[in-house]
């Protein structure tokens, strides 16, 4: 009799390991997913739009003053790079899928930092050659105000698409202080527009704009709080509900914002200039196309068991993504460096990161 219970005991460790490890798989396929959409859009905004503007942070201040702080920090960040995606290979090799998470959202927040600063610096080595103009600012920063609109869009997904028992009161903080910081940010980009406006329309639109998003976020977010106090499918969808309307209302917000007579006056960029600045964004488009090809291999790689006859070639495409990461640094801190680059294409498809 004790042999039966010690062989059910075992048993049952056994599924409750496996059932452990399906859902930290799971999760870290979510947060690949996080990842790559941030990664693409930053990237897609910056890198890949035909116009020249410098790039500000949230508060509306340019996210260094000088060249040469830009290239400095860059440098940092690709080192700081290297050192993450070498600890995801061994966190990976361990099977240690939590930390694997961890790892690829630090990654995720540094690849933005990297390339907003490269960014910048194509911007500020671009207009210092002569012949060139800086950018004009406008009464909406178009890459500011987009972010906000893809965080709440990220947010409301993930409330849509979470089963119930997986919506726990983490997650929901998480989502929550998400949701209201990026409302808050546009809240206040539409406040100023409204202010410096001279156009009685537009003055207006922002301000009704801004009661649209703050009467959808309050009603959202009395049923993320409800959702978290009494658990149910009925309190789910209404977060479902709710979560649309806040995303149709951010997105009227955004659409009107960027319209072209808010964003101001790109820079005028002159040859010289617009060599030096292809440089720069190659090198760090080359980073973004190795860091998104990694994820992807991550992603693969969460979503297969180690039996599957595939799971040898998604690692050696998850080591090539690595040794790619790696190259992609050494040409952007080249690039900074010489502000010119023998290689000013990236490795991937150029026109698109997807």
């Amino acid at each position: 009799m004790a042999s039966s219970g010690s062989g059910r005991s075992a048993s049952e460790g056994s599924s409750s390991t496996q059932s452990s490890s399906l859902q930290q798989r799971k999760k870290l396929s979510s947060i690949c997913d996080t990842c790559k959409g941030k990664m693409q859009l930053v990237a897609d905004l910056l890198l890949l739009c035909s116009e020249t503007r410098p790039v500000v942070t949230a508060d509306g201040v340019a996210v260094a003053e000088t060249f040469e702080q830009c290239r400095d920090t860059v440098i940092a960040r690709t080192k700081e790079l290297s050192i993450l995606t070498h600890d995801i290979q061994s966190q990976l090799n361990m099977g240690r899928f939590v930390e694997v998470g961890d790892r690829l959202l630090e990654m995720g927040d540094l690849v933005v930092s990297l390339t907003e600063c490269s960014a910048h610096a194509a911007y500020l080595a671009a207009v210092e050659t002569s012949g060139s103009q800086p950018c004009l600012p406008g009464l909406v920063d178009r890459y500011k105000v987009t972010r906000c609109r893809h965080e709440v869009e990220q947010s409301c997904g993930i409330l849509r698409v979470t089963p119930l028992q997986d919506l726990t009161p983490q997650l929901l903080l998480e989502l929550s202080q998400n949701i209201s910081c990026n409302l808050k940010t546009l809240t206040d980009a539409s406040g100023l527009a409204s202010e410096r406006s001279k156009d009685r329309f537009a003055k207006e639109q922002f301000k009704l704009s801004v009661k649209s998003i703050s009467t959808s976020g309050t009603a959202l977010l009395a049923c993320v709080r409800e959702v978290k106090t009494q658990p149910s499918e009925l309190t789910r969808n209404r977060c479902v509900l709710f979560s649309a309307a806040l995303v149709q209302a951010v997105n009227a917000l955004v659409g009107f914002a960027t319209e072209p007579q808010f964003l101001g006056r790109a820079a005028s960029v002159s040859p010289e200039g617009k060599g030096v600045q292809t440089a720069v964004l190659g090198g760090a488009m080359s980073v973004v196309s190795a860091c998104v090809l990694l994820t992807q291999g991550l992603r693969d790689v969460s979503q297969h068991p180690e039996s599957s006859t595939k799971m040898a070639d998604y690692r050696e495409r998850l080591r090539n993504s690595a040794c790619a990461v790696s190259d992609g640094c050494t040409l952007l801190s080249q690039a900074l460096r010489e502000r010119s680059s023998p290689r000013t294409l990236p490795p991937v498809n150029s026109h698109s990161v997807n």
